[in-house]
């Protein structure tokens, strides 16, 4: 062989190996935009479970509140109660050391 058939021998494998890899490229860039595409879906419906998180939370929150006041209302009575009864075991003992004294 002489130069010239080695040349065009490199020059088509050259072409060859480029042709390879430009098919090659061509389906990595498939399998990247089909990933891109399914990304984007898993955001758009991870968008909208967030967005349906979001509503349900406002809705709730303030029955949150409402609960709130409700269970520091019923402390207050329940410390009021636990006063009144306090407060009326020492007048009872002294009722009944008073009734036995009597007797």
């Amino acid at each position: 062989m002489d130069r010239d058939g080695i040349g065009f021998i490199l020059a088509l494998a050259g072409t060859a190996c480029w042709a390879i890899c430009f098919a090659w490229m061509h389906r990595i860039s498939k399998k990247q935009s089909f990933l891109l595409d399914e990304i984007h879906a898993q955001g758009k419906r991870i968008e909208g479970l967030s967005k349906a998180e979001h509503d349900l939370i406002k809705e709730v929150h303030p029955q949150v509140g409402e609960i709130k006041e409700s269970v520091e209302e019923m402390k207050a009575v329940v410390k009021e109660e636990d006063a009144v009864k306090k407060h009326e075991q020492p007048i009872r003992s002294q009722r009944q050391n008073h009734d036995r004294t009597e007797r």
